[in-house]
């Protein structure tokens, strides 16, 4: 049992989704009972009345039914709720409750039940104000010194405050150089209002001189009748805090003295009457509420307050006494008398948890038992610690940091992918240009041998692909037997047809691949089933893919050669047919008891094309930066013209608006352009990092066959090609893996132990250009040609003498630093695609997908 944890006396959770806010809570006698107990009020955003009256068996139950003594739904939101003298002719307590364009005043009160269920209470409507203007909060106090009765004063959203004498309404006076309402108090002793306005300074004003100041209801009168119809409202002191404020409460020591307490956002004012400082306190966290109270030491001040930590602090003045957690983050916090218990703390959260709780700990009425003292033999505990520490040891040794798990897992995944397409599609664009979008069923299931608990799958696929749902949670009552959470992947294919269609094969492309194997060709309509078109002897060499959007990949066999060639007018579509085809050589090879399979790629490496696409990828990237720089200055235009024709609104002398209202217009119609250029080109983006990432799995695919690398080899250069799933400003694809090919030339590919002894540069940033990044993708290649073994330790493996493809030319190691690379002007990258038609650019592999 922690000292400084809240104990719980009594709480419970109010409603579901509702959100409340500090003026949501109040604890008074709102029944007017006989024994004085307080009774806790709780009003919601959503309309919802609850008072309770707390009767726990014992410390820490939760609320029981009869604890709610009544909810009332009424049907607007509740922003305060205050109890006190509304009513004329009695000074019995009454509950006011202020929505946001109406006041009601009720009377609560219980009748005798004469069955076992209890008391029975009822809230009936003593009168309303309907408000013409949008309330904010609200005070109450015996303004003028009425004595006997209590008046109701409202803030409205528009700087106004409402004077309600019961059930009249009395005046109503603006607040001047008024821009957003804050909090509002009233001190009886000086009979007064206070509030912090948006120029972060107290501002106090009379009773008196709102009272004879002039209405606003006659604001608009000319300057003749404003003369006679009052006087202007003038400010009484002020004081400038820096910082706006969260609550203002006032507490009077005795008649004669009484303190303003200001919470603001970091720091804690107690103010005098006049508004000079008495103390403050800078605060080291983030205030969330307040509450103020008499010490029992004379002359001093006890202060709780709340923080976004769950922690409540006690104060007296500016000394810190008590620390307490909170389960919840307190936004009001009141101190009362409850079940004949003085002194309970009852705090509530904005999504309904109330709490009833008091400070220190429950007294323990356990006794340790009487140990039986014997002689300690310290040699015999020294050899049972070096046993314990061999066991230790040995345990670390063999299973780690996890724990050896059985070949029989607890929860196995297997999915079944349907072999035909859905009748009716699930797409949610059915079609893209001309293309009807099918979608497939995926049926996965999950298979334990003991229950679990809080199993969640994600099923994940690569864009252009979507899911009608990708995350599934199942709730079960027991744990994990081993307490750590597992992880369990499944890899499952999709078909070719969900993103691509047979078509007629095209003679000429501008790109193309030849891979070379060491078996005899296989018919393409043994490979594609699906997309033979004909069935004729001389077609079955030549193949057509037709991507959803428009592009088109022409698959050739040779009839002579052990050759297959795949060509297309779009670089970046080479690589899906061309994995496709690698997968389904080997799978057929596999099938006939062939074990000697091997493709290889001897061409040139089309590192050209692959750079014209990394150019315009960033060039996307400086637009869309040019873009936001723009938009925030735009934007900053657009807030300031706005302040200044508020302020030429506000004014009572009425100005010119000196073509402010154009201006404000025509920077509104700026601000809605860029927005729209910033969004086209984020869609463009997205676009063109698909594209960009199709093109880098061909690359590595084609590296992978040219220098035979292994598995893992290929691993470290899709990790490094391949770093983000996202493309953002902050962290784009271009300087990420500028930064991991730089530390594999430096590392694995160095040529000496000088490379590998240079600094990376930890700060990544957006580059200038693409000039170091193609330099780094040309050097790897190179490197690699030259034997170079990729691997995650620093020890090169010897060199070989390979032969470099034609693409790929040597270059110069020693001047790689000095020499400029000439960088081919592009083009401005317009897409005139639709952005759905990014169904023709997949990144990866539609066959694949993964559940865990």
């Amino acid at each position: 049992m922690s000292l400084f944890k809240a104990r719980n006396w009594w709480s419970t959770i109010l409603g579901e989704k509702e959100e409340f806010d500090h003026g949501c809570l109040c604890l008074a006698n709102v029944d007017n009972s006989g024994n004085g107990q307080d009774k806790i009020i709780v009003g919601s955003f959503m309309g919802y009345l609850r008072i309770f009256s707390p009767h726990p068996t014992k410390t820490g139950d939760g609320a029981q039914a009869a604890d709610m003594l009544l909810e009332v739904d009424l049907r607007d939101p509740v922003l305060q709720v205050e109890v006190g003298k509304f009513v004329s002719g009695t000074e019995m307590l009454h509950l006011a409750v202020l929505h946001s364009r109406k006041l009601c005043v009720y009377s609560v009160s219980g009748i005798l039940g004469n069955v076992e269920h209890g008391n029975q209470y009822q809230m009936k409507l003593i009168y309303e104000h309907n408000l013409q203007r949008t309330a904010c909060n609200m005070t109450y106090g015996p303004f003028g010194g009425v004595k006997g009765r209590d008046l109701i004063c409202i803030q409205s959203i528009d700087g106004m405050l409402m004077v309600f004498e019961q059930e009249s309404y009395a005046f109503g006076r603006f607040l001047p150089s008024f821009l957003l309402p804050g909090p509002l108090a009233y001190s009886s002793r000086t009979d007064s209002f206070i509030t912090v306005s948006s120029c972060r300074q107290v501002e106090s004003y009379k009773y008196q001189v709102l009272a004879f100041a002039t209405d606003a209801d006659k604001r608009q009168e000319t300057d003749q009748q404003k003369l006679g119809s009052g006087k202007r409202l003038v400010v009484d002191w002020t004081l400038n805090i820096g910082e706006q404020a969260l609550d203002i409460c006032i507490v009077s020591f005795n008649q004669s003295a009484s303190s303003v307490f200001v919470l603001g956002e970091r720091n804690f004012f107690c103010l005098k009457d006049n508004g000079q400082i008495r103390f403050m306190k800078k605060l080291d966290w983030s205030p969330s509420c307040f509450l103020p109270y008499c010490s029992v030491s004379e002359g001093t001040i006890n202060t709780l307050i709340g923080n976004h930590n769950s922690i409540l602090h006690i104060y007296q003045d500016v000394t810190l006494k008590w620390a307490t957690q909170l389960p919840h983050i307190p936004v009001a916090v009141r101190v009362g008398c409850l079940h004949d218990l003085k002194g309970v703390i009852v705090t509530l959260s904005d999504d309904g948890h109330l709490q009833c709780s008091y400070l220190g700990t429950d007294p323990s009425l356990f006794q340790a038992p009487n140990v039986e003292s014997r002689e300690l033999n310290y040699d015999e505990l020294d050899v049972e610690m070096k046993e314990l520490q061999k066991i230790i040891k040995d345990v670390n040794k063999s299973q780690g940091v996890w724990p050896v798990t059985e070949r029989e897992d607890d929860l196995s995944v297997s999915v079944v992918v349907s072999p035909n397409f859905d009748s009716v599609s699930q797409a949610t664009d059915v079609e893209v240009g001309t293309d009807l979008v099918p979608s497939v069923t995926v049926k996965v299931t999950l298979q334990n041998r003991v229950v679990l608990q809080k199993v969640k799958l994600s099923v994940c696929v690569q864009p252009p692909l979507e899911l009608t749902c990708d995350q599934f949670t199942f709730e079960f009552m027991n744990r994990n037997p081993d307490g750590i959470p597992r992880v369990i992947q499944c890899k499952f294919r999709l078909p070719l047809k969900l993103i691509c269609l047979p078509c007629q094969p095209s003679k000429t492309a501008s790109h193309k691949v030849t891979i070379d194997t060491n078996k005899s060709p296989v018919s393409l309509l043994g490979l594609f089933p699906g997309f033979a078109s004909q069935s004729d002897d001389d077609q079955v060499n030549v193949m057509g893919f037709h991507f959803l959007g428009g592009s088109q990949v022409t698959l050739l066999a040779s009839k002579t050669s052990q050759r297959y060639r795949i060509q297309s007018e779009q670089f970046e579509d080479l690589w899906l047919i061309t994995s496709e085809l690698i997968l389904r050589l080997q799978e057929y090879f596999e099938k006939q008891g062939v074990k000697d399979f091997a493709c290889s790629f001897s061409g040139s490496m089309p590192l050209q094309e692959y750079f014209e696409l990394i150019d315009r990828h960033f060039e996307l990237r400086m637009n869309g930066e040019k873009l936001e720089e723009l938009l925030s200055e735009r934007a900053v235009q657009f807030r300031a013209i706005q302040r200044r024709l508020l302020t030429r609104f506000k004014d009572k002398t009425p100005a010119p608006l000196q073509h402010l209202d154009t201006l404000l217009d025509g920077t509104y119609k700026q601000v809605i352009a860029l927005a729209d250029a910033v969004e086209e080109n984020q869609g463009s983006l997205f676009q063109s990092f698909t594209r960009l990432k199709s093109a880098t799995h061909l690359v590595i695919l084609l590296i992978g066959l040219w220098q035979k690398l292994s598995a893992d080899q290929i691993a470290i250069l899709e990790a490094a090609f391949l770093p983000l799933q996202e493309d953002t400003q902050e962290l784009g694809w271009e300087e990420t893996v500028d930064a991991a090919i730089s530390h594999l030339l430096k590392t694995c590919l160095s040529k000496s132990s000088k490379e590998q002894a240079l600094n990376l540069n930890s700060q990544l940033s957006i580059p200038k250009d693409t000039s170091q990044l193609k330099k780094h993708i040309t050097l790897l290649c190179d490197r690699l040609a030259k034997g170079g073994r990729l691997c995650l330790s620093t020890d090169a493996a010897a060199p070989q003498t390979m032969v470099m493809p034609g693409g790929c030319t040597t270059i110069p190691e020693s001047d790689l630093e000095e020499r400029s690379v000439e960088q081919d002007p592009t083009e401005q990258f317009t897409n005139h695609r639709h952005l759905t038609a990014d169904t023709s650019r997949p990144e990866v592999s539609p066959l694949q997908g993964v559940s865990e």
